[in-house]
């Protein structure tokens, strides 16, 4: 197990999905982030289906960094409750993850 995770987020807008990505990986709170366009998003909200087009964050980050990540992402996304979910890398490139850490200080 590594200290370094994936985050996800999805966004209504590409445009608020390239702010989001960017504002991160400028204040260091990411090393990369990877835009995925056009998802679909099956889900209930307020007691609703809701099928959607959305598009998708992909972010790899610290573990440590997550509070701060997550408090970027929320005071930039226009959702009610933005889905901001983290997963562990169990394992991975070294030179990758030690980029990761670089690229992501503490």
């Amino acid at each position: 197990m590594t200290d370094k995770i994936i985050v996800y987020v999805t966004t209504g807008k590409i445009t608020e999905a390239r702010k989001i990505a960017r504002a991160l990986v400028e204040k260091r709170l990411a090393a990369c982030v990877n835009v995925i366009p056009k998802i679909t998003s099956v889900y209930r909200w307020k007691d609703e289906l809701q099928i959607d087009e959305e598009h998708l964050l992909i972010i790899k980050t610290r573990r440590a960094r997550f509070d701060d990540l997550r408090q970027c992402v929320e005071s930039l996304h226009s959702y009610e409750v933005p889905e901001v979910i983290a997963t562990p890398i169990v394992e991975g490139a070294a030179n990758y993850l030690n980029w990761i850490e670089q690229s992501v200080p503490e």
